[in-house]
């Protein structure tokens, strides 16, 4: 069943984060026709749907749609100028499919209605193995896949404490998400544009230009002035995550990955991404013909659960809200998961 009804046209951003995905946001986010607040990553809580029962009851349904908005609230960066009412939100998608996406839209939806937005993205790029989904739900529905070099976007992930902490495994996560993108832009190529974050660094303009006609507004030039974004400022503030927001992106640091990832690792990223380099362009530094096995990934696993406990503590010791805030979040999520199962041991 497609749905339609006046709503603002909806954009997904896909297929990973670390891609540069805030950079190109935060832009377009100049546009008042635009609309996308900080996402609310539900790959996080997705597993947990399943506690709620049979979602065509309206008592399981309004209560997962009160927990979206308390995640809302629990999550580091608020939606500003916006607070969303579970009453309103469920009387609007009473009669449609009942699934946790459709909520989520339906409050990026009224959120961006608030605002006057004529398009609302969602930047939760992890939900790209959920995509198909959101094609059967809005025959509107775009998609902006985000390419970046992989050796540069795991160089990246490995140093964030949403990611694992090995290459092995951060590429591995990468191939996946790339493996749903493609299958998405395989079966509905009208609906996908693809952008690569280096083409982006380059040349800001052309890229923005490129997206806006995809998505149906207009560019401003306004949208490269970066240092004029009071949210890009305040993200760059909360988390080391994000300090490079507050400015525009730096050539030299396309290359930086070659200062911290060994050539060993560098192999493991060319050997298994190799398609995908091949097919956006990237050039390769080795022959791509690295060893793994299965005593690799055990090896990586064990260092990464280490590493993960380290961050974590260094975290706590450095910017004390960046680590009280996502633990808060943390918190939330296992609150609302204790507390459905229990009430699913009463029940039963």
């Amino acid at each position: 069943m497609n749905i339609n009804n006046k709503h603002p046209k909806p954009l997904f951003m896909m297929p990973l984060r670390r891609c540069g995905s805030h950079a190109l946001r935060l832009r377009l986010n100049f546009n008042p026709e635009f609309y996308s607040p900080y996402p609310l990553h539900i790959v996080d809580i997705i597993d947990v749907v399943k506690l709620y029962g049979d979602l065509n009851n309206d008592t399981n349904y309004f209560q997962l749609i009160m927990d979206l908005i308390g995640l809302q609230n629990a999550t580091m960066v608020k939606w500003k100028g916006i607070t969303l009412d579970p009453v309103t939100i469920f009387e609007a998608i009473r009669e449609h499919p009942r699934n946790i996406h459709r909520i989520v839209w339906e409050m990026l939806f009224q959120a961006g209605k608030h605002f006057q937005a004529t398009v609302v993205m969602d930047k939760s790029l992890d939900s790209v193995h959920y995509a198909e989904e959101f094609v059967h739900l809005f025959d509107d529905i775009r998609f902006l896949n985000i390419v970046r070099d992989p050796r540069a976007q795991v160089n990246s992930m490995n140093k964030a404490i949403i990611y694992d902490f090995d290459t092995l495994l951060n590429t591995t996560r990468w191939i996946k998400a790339h493996a749903a993108a493609r299958s998405l832009i395989q079966k509905y190529p009208e609906k996908v544009l693809t952008i690569r974050f280096e083409d982006f660094i380059s040349d800001q303009a052309t890229v923005l230009r490129k997206i806006c006609s995809f998505v149906g507004i207009e560019f401003s030039d306004t949208m490269l002035e970066i240092s004029q974004s009071e949210e890009a400022k305040n993200l760059s503030q909360m988390s080391a995550l994000w300090e490079s927001n507050g400015f525009d992106p730096i050539s030299a640091n396309v290359n930086k990955f070659k200062q911290s990832l060994t050539m060993d690792e560098i192999a493991i990223i060319e050997t298994l991404t190799t398609d995908y380099m091949d097919l956006y362009g990237y050039e390769k530094l080795t022959p791509a013909h690295a060893h793994i096995n299965d005593a690799l990934f055990q090896e990586a696993h064990q260092k990464s659960t280490v590493k993960r406990q380290q961050a974590w503590e260094q975290l706590a010791k450095g910017k004390f809200y960046d680590y009280l805030l996502r633990k808060f979040r943390n918190d939330y999520i296992q609150c609302v998961k204790s507390r459905l199962l229990k009430k699913s041991a009463v029940t039963e």
